[in-house]
Order: structure tokens, then sequence, then C-alpha cells
């Protein structure tokens, strides 16, 4: 990025679907990167995420160019095969043979050319979106309670309701500005409760009044318990059932079974939690259940969502303030993606394959060969490329071996497709490692388009940078390969603004007020507006329509019966896997783990266990995590938070930071029959002791060095440095000869022994070349920092090399040790420092460390270590 300054710019955050408004500025060659406070999703506050996006913007590892296998082409050459490669592979096996595979990374537009080429072009349904994966029966569900895809919440609701339920939703490092918001709601209105409904006390666990450690999967016994003693106990709104429902008579009749013994079998909770529960959803005015994944990722996902909407529609809470049922979404744009028929059984503005509206479609694109019916969607997809019936798969801004389920058989069958095109920012993910075509695509801060957040407010995405050597922009290539295949009329497109206005259009085409999701307002934009266009919520028609609450056709919400999951029992796997985000990193790690700052707080895989569940292991033991299906090495670490009998392993890692550690690699591809979501949590497994006869960490001089050869490996970003967390089975005898072998020899090796841990150094022309730290029973506790400074600046004196030695910054006898605060880099030891000499409070503790003062995500992490604190002998 060439030295400038510029004026800052507002957009939107490209992580979770609060959605965030940012403002970036460009100054000298960085940019600075702060919250909107303008922006109504989040009023100026972004998490630690957001805050670091400057640090996310530097090239190294882009994809830059176009190419063709391992040879850098020019974008016509690229074009013309990708291009051709579709256009053989349909004249030949005709277009069901094709498929697109898209991303919540997307922006509107981007989808929204896609899914017309594909959809109306081409002629077959089979596109879909990493949004199958996380929305997909959030979208079911609320389209079989209220008619359409229609989230009936808004954030500010949560400064007016009276009671949150947070169900299968770590709130708290999923979406953290939408937490910090309900947590000052509920500083401003300390009556307001909040119940916790997760089987792992969570950070958001820090918030609530009330924590319910169900059992993994019995949600839906839960909600069908609570709805038939609301019932019993004359608490639900029988004048809203009669005038704006239908179905409550076999909700009603299926919740019966569950009284409270039999619900208190099946969640693991005792009928006195389960009582004290009932009365206060009974008691509560007004009530907002805020899911997410916990509900979303199961195979009875769908059920589960409408067992939630039964709740509210029972009672009358919903369409109201501070009332109804919240679905967090998981990216940044996954309801725009739904706009615009991003999954594969819908086809174009929230409509679907009815004749009638292929004909609209059809006519509105100007095609006679709109898809007739739905496609495959994410895990039929991948079933059809193992079988040999997909031969062409396009997939945008995606990692799918990384997030599938069953990931080494999806790795096999993309190995074994003819045609993979692969559009990315980055040139080596574990996806474009098997692509034939790799087209070099725009990132956050480069690209131009709208993305719409969790309670359907449409934002813009704006460009601060240029676009990094021949990147160019999603839309741009689709329309290029669509031209290419001889539509060149429908795609004729050279700016987003364009294609935002058609799908406008499109959304008021024929409307007449039957469909939820209408723009038509937005549809006659200049470029001018369109740039300058500041946040709005949807629907925004552009004829004046009838308000309506629900969607169904006799204008009535229906109640859903619902039933719990069967969950499999496998002998020999006596473990409950679970699998979700960890607080400072995103998705497949292709942006957050480019950002120091972000690998602070948890630098490694861990596997998280209840201490009754560790057996033979240890705290900070290596341990294999295995399914029927795969396996994977993580750090084991205790949390009594944890449910007994289950373990929980975050999904971020690949290979391109990790031996092994793909966390979808055990996870089987068993999906919901309503939503085609898989089911990414309940995964039966095993947990023992993996035996490292050593384990150590290794500095080298220089980003993007291999990995060593050994069984575990794990990658920290590191500014100038690689940095690997090193362990093997099989003893390293000759350390020294190993890493002059790593740093191609001629190194001065400077050594110590201490204890049991043996510290090495290697020096050429006065440089830190290497640094390795062993230990043969666990990971030496180093300052991380210290290290990567000395590559920086050699210490001159021997004190400071006795002390880098050591693996500690020279004259400072306190180590901070794990970092808490990665916003101020504040560790776990300077806190209890802090705590022993007086700070009570996590305002005390910020007054004199900083943390907790700027993002807020340590702060649950903070109250729990003055807890601990406060519970200690003096």
């Amino acid at each position: 990025m060439t030295a400038v300054n510029t004026a800052a710019v507002n957009t939107t955050c490209p992580y979770c679907g609060v959605g965030c408004g940012v403002r970036a500025q460009v100054q000298g060659e960085g940019v600075t990167v702060s919250g909107d406070p303008q922006h109504p999703a989040n009023l100026g506050r972004l998490c630690i995420k957001g805050s670091r996006l400057g640090d996310t913007l530097d090239l190294s590892g882009r994809l830059l160019h176009p190419m063709l296998g391992d040879r850098c082409v020019s974008w016509d050459q690229a074009l013309d095969a990708a291009a051709g490669g579709l256009q053989q592979v349909i004249r030949t096996h005709g277009p069901q043979a094709v498929a697109f595979y898209g991303s919540g990374q997307l922006l509107t537009e981007d989808y929204y050319v896609a899914n017309k080429l594909m959809k109306g072009f081409i002629g077959a349904g089979n596109m879909d979106t990493n949004s199958r994966l996380c929305m997909a029966s959030a979208v079911a569900g609320y389209k079989r309670a209220l008619g359409a895809d229609w989230v009936p919440c808004r954030y500010r609701d949560l400064e007016q309701t009276d009671l949150v339920l947070l169900v299968g939703s770590n709130a708290a490092w999923a979406h953290p500005v939408l937490y910090q918001r309900l947590a000052e709601a509920k500083r401003q209105r300390p009556q307001m409760q909040v119940v916790l409904i997760d089987p792992r006390a969570t950070a958001s666990a820090d918030l609530a009044d009330r924590h319910l450690a169900l059992q993994p999967g019995s949600d839906i016994a839960l909600f069908n318990g609570l709805l038939h003693w609301l019932h019993q106990h004359d608490a639900l709104d029988q004048a809203f059932l009669q005038q704006h429902t239908t179905g409550a008579d076999a909700a009603l009749a299926a919740a019966a079974g569950w009284d409270l013994a039999r619900v208190s079998r099946e969640t693991g909770l005792s009928p006195d939690a389960l009582t004290a529960f009932f009365h206060q959803v009974a008691q509560a005015p007004r009530m907002m259940t805020l899911f997410s994944m916990g509900i979303n990722q199961s195979s009875a996902g769908t059920d589960q969502v409408n067992a939630i909407t039964n709740l509210h529609l029972a009672t009358g809470r919903i369409n109201t303030p501070g009332n109804g049922p919240f679905s967090l979404t998981g990216q940044p744009n996954a309801m725009g993606g739904r706009e615009v028929g991003g999954l594969a059984n819908q086809l174009a503005a929230h409509m679907g394959f009815s004749a009638e509206e292929v004909d609209r479609v059809g006519r509105f694109w100007g095609s006679d060969n709109v898809t007739p019916g739905p496609g495959l969607n994410a895990t039929a997809l991948f079933d059809a490329l193992a079988d040999g019936r997909i031969k062409a798969v396009w997939i945008m801004g995606t990692n799918p071996l990384v997030s599938l389920p069953d990931a080494d058989r999806a790795r096999q069958a993309l190995a074994g497709c003819p045609l993979v095109i692969v559009s990315e920012v980055m040139q080596e993910t574990d996806t474009a490692a098997l692509a034939h075509i790799r087209l070099p695509a725009l990132a956050w801060g480069e690209k131009e388009g709208t993305v719409t957040n969790s309670e359907r407010t449409i934002s813009r995405q704006r460009a601060f940078l240029p676009p990094p050597g021949e990147a160019r922009g999603d839309w741009w290539i689709v329309s290029q390969v669509a031209q290419r295949l001889g539509f060149g009329a429908a795609f004729a497109y050279t700016h987003p603004h364009q294609i935002f206005c058609e799908h406008a259009a499109l959304s008021g085409f024929e409307n007449q007020g039957q469909r939820a999701f209408d723009i038509s307002a937005l549809a006659t934009l200049t470029q001018e507006q369109y740039q300058q266009l500041t946040p709005q919520r949807w629907p925004l028609p552009a004829l004046p329509r009838q308000a309506r609450a629900f969607w169904h056709a006799d204008d009535k919400a229906r109640l859903l019966v619902v039933q719990p999951p069967v969950l499999p029992e496998l002998t020999g796997y006596p473990l409950t896997l679970n699998s979700g985000r960890i607080r400072d990193q995103w998705h497949t790690m292709t942006r957050t783990g480019k950002a120091a700052a972000l690998m602070r707080h948890t630098p490694e895989p861990v596997c998280v266990l209840h201490p009754a569940d560790m057996a033979d292991m240890a705290e900070g033991d290596i341990v294999c995590v295995t399914s029927p299906r795969g396996w994977l090495l993580a750090r084991a670490t205790t949390d009594n938070g944890q449910l007994r009998g289950s373990v929980f392993v975050p999904m971020h890692w690949n290979r391109q930071f990790s031996a092994q550690a793909r966390v979808n690699a055990l996870v089987e591809a068993r999906v919901d029959p309503v939503s085609g979501q898989p089911q990414s949590k309940q995964t039966p497994v095993r947990v023992a002791r993996w035996p490292a006869a050593w384990q150590g960490e290794l500095f080298l001089r220089g980003e993007g060095a291999p990995p060593p050869d050994v069984g575990y490996w794990s990658r920290v970003t590191q500014p100038g440095v690689s940095d690997f967390i090193l362990a093997d089975r099989t003893p390293l005898a000759e350390p020294e000869a190993w890493l002059q072998a790593l740093c191609g020899g001629g190194l001065l090796l400077q050594q110590a022994f201490m204890g049991a841990a043996r510290h090495l150094l290697g020096w050429r022309d006065g440089e830190l070349q290497a640094a390795l730290y062993l230990h043969p029973q666990r990971l030496p506790g180093l300052d991380r920092e210290a290290v990567v400074a000395a590559f920086r600046t050699p210490p001159v004196d021997a004190a400071a090399r006795r002390a880098l030695l050591a693996g500690r910054a020279a004259g400072e006898q306190a180590p901070r040790g794990a970092i808490v605060c990665s916003c101020f880099g504040i560790g776990e030891l300077e806190i209890r420092r802090a705590l022993a000499g007086g700070c009570a409070s996590v305002e005390a503790l910020g007054a004199v460390l900083k943390c907790g003062t700027h993002c807020g995500s340590c702060r649950p992490e903070l109250k729990k270590l003055i807890q601990q604190a406060a519970t200690q002998p003096a």
C-alpha cells in the first residue's frame, strides 16, 4: 500500500451478521479503523476483530493474478478457460452437471450476478452457499411459522424487553457488539433478566441471571415442556392465538406429553430449576429469544427454531417492541445472499419455484431458460461431486474443505472433479489447493456493494484501497464469464450500482405487497445516491402497501408440531463434541489469521473438557479427538463450566495454521430434513492423551516458513517471524543439528539447560535467525512478544541475551501470562497481580491496566478472575 492520507470512509464490518458500521482511513502506510457512531447497528462500538481490521489488509499471501494450475495467466486466458470449461461440461453433460457455491462474505451485488447466471441462464438450480451451514434452519423455521424469511425483531428491542433468552448462542464471543449492547441495556435497567440456555457456561453466562445447562440436543424438550406448562397455568395469549395463528391445537396436544418429569429426564435439569424458569417466562411482560448456531446446526434445527417461535406465538410476544424470536446471523451478508436467491431452494427476491414465479423472473431477466426447480444444497452438492454427477464447480469466497461436515470426504470429492474454479483473495487455502483455475477477487476495503445484517438493515461496503495486482470484483468476474457464455446483453454491468438497482426493481416486480422482501424504492437510485446510501431497513416498497405481521396467504402465523431429534449412540465414543467460535477468530481464519493481536488469546487449537472427563489426561496435554469419520489434535484445557460428558473444540483451524485440527473432519454429514442444514453439534467422540516425547516453540526469521515435519504443529501469526508451537511422538535426539538443517546451516548456536527444558538461539551476522524452546513434558512458558522483538532489534548485552535465552524480556521479572485482553495485550498474571494489589472490580482493573476498556470482549474473563481471587485464601 502506497503512503497516502485520505478522508475517512464509512463502510461496514466484514465479520458477523451484526453489521457494524466502520470508519476506515488510510494514513501513511496503514489504515486506522474505528466504529461509526451514526450506524444504527453498533452506534460506534467495535469488537476486537473489527478494531483490528487494519492489521489484515497487507498483501502477504494474496492471490493477485489469475492462475491456471500453478501458472500465472492473463485475465482473458483465465476467463476463456473458465467459460470454455463450463460450456464444454454443459454441452456434454447438461446444465445440471454445473454448480456454484457462494459465501456470506460475498456482497449482495456479487451474489445477484452469480445466482442470475446459474438459475436464469445456465438453467440449473445448483447455486448454494455456506449460509446453508449456519442460517438455513432459521430461514426454514421463519418461513414455516411466519410465511417468509422475515426477522421480526431489531436491535433496539433489547433496550425495551424484560426477559432475554440466549439459546445456543455465545453472543459474548460470536456477536460481541450486540452482547455489549445487551449488557448496557441491563446496566440501564437492572430489572431486565437474562437466561442462558446452553450446555456450556460460556462467556455469555457472565450476564445471565440464570444458566440452564441442559443436555446437548434437548432444546425441543425444554421448549415443549415450557409450552405445556404455560398452557396448564393459563399463561397463553388465547386472543392472539385465535386471531393471528393456526395450528395451536395440534402443537399444544404434542407438547402435552412433556410433563415436568419427562423434561427433567431429557434435559438433565432439576424440576425445581425448570419450574423457576417457567415462572420467570410466564411473568415477563416482554420477552426476546436470541438464538444462533446451537439451535440451527442440528438435524432437527428447523423444529428447534419452530419450538422457539411456538413459544412467542402462543404468548403473543412477537411483532411488538421488546418481543420476538431473533436469529443472530453468522455472516455479514447471509441475509443479503438470501434476498437474491443464494440458497439452492430459492429463485430470487424471496421467490420460489412455482410456475408463476419462474415465469415472472424469466420475464424480468429476459430469459426463457430459468430453472424450473430447486438445485443441490451444500452437502448434496458435494455428494454429487463424489459420485460424478457434478463435473464443474465454481467456489466463490469460501473454504468448504474446512467448513463442511465430513471434510475429508468433501476433499476427496472435490479432488475428483474435472473442473474446479475458485474465486479467492488468498493464494493458498485448503480449497484453492485443488483448483484448476484460480481467480483473484477483491477483499474488504477494496470492493463496492451492499450487505444486509441480522435486523434487515442494508448497508454499504465502500472501497478505500485500490485494487491490488489484477484482483477484480466478484460481480465483474462472473459477468465476464457470462458474456463469454453468450449472455452478454443480460450481464453488461459496468458498476455494482446497476446490479443493485436491478435487484431492487426485481424485489418489487409484480409484488403487490404479497412478498415480504421489497426494496423497490431504491431501484431508481443514481450512482451518486448509491454511493451516499445510508443504512436502510427493509421493506422499502416504491408504492404504499398495507403493513402485514405475517406472510402466509391467510395472514396468520403457524404453530408447528415439533419433537426432539434422535441422537446417535456409538459404543466406544462416550463423549459429545460441540464446535463453535472463539472470541478473536473468524471462520477459517483467512482474514483474522493475518492479525498477530488476534492470535494472543487462543494461539492454538484447544479441546475444552470438564475436569471429571480428563481421565489420564492433564491440563496442557496434547490430545487426540476421534470420531468414526476422522481425528484431530488439540491442546487439552479444563473448564468447570463445560458440561460433563461433552467437549468443545473451535471450528477455525485449517491446514495453513495447524497440522491436524479441522474439527469438521470429525462431523457426520447428517442434515435437517427441512432445511438441509448439517448437524455440526452433538458428534460422538472419544478423547485420549497423545503421548508427545517433547513439546516446544520455534521462531524463524521471516514470515511464511513451511512448518517442520513433526506430528503436531500450529502456526502463530507474528510480524516478520514464523512462530510454530510444536510436539512430536519421536524424541528430538539432536536439536542443534535439527535447527541448523531448518535454517540451512551456518548458525552460531547459543543454548541453555533450564531444569528439564532446553533453549537454543541461532545467530548469523549478528542477527537472530532462530529461537527454539524445548521441554519433554509441556509447552515452555514464554513471552512471545519479547522473543519476536529480538528478531527486529537484537539484544546487545549479555543480560539481555540471557533473558532472551530464558524466553523473556530483559529486566522483566514478572511474566504476563496468557493474554486475556487482546486490545492492550494484558496477561492473566498481570491481572492477578493487580487483583492482589487491591483492584476489586472490572473498572478498577481498567483504570490500572486498561483491560476491558476498549471492545469489552474480555470483561467476562476479568469478572471470572475477580471471583477466583475473592474465593482464594489470603
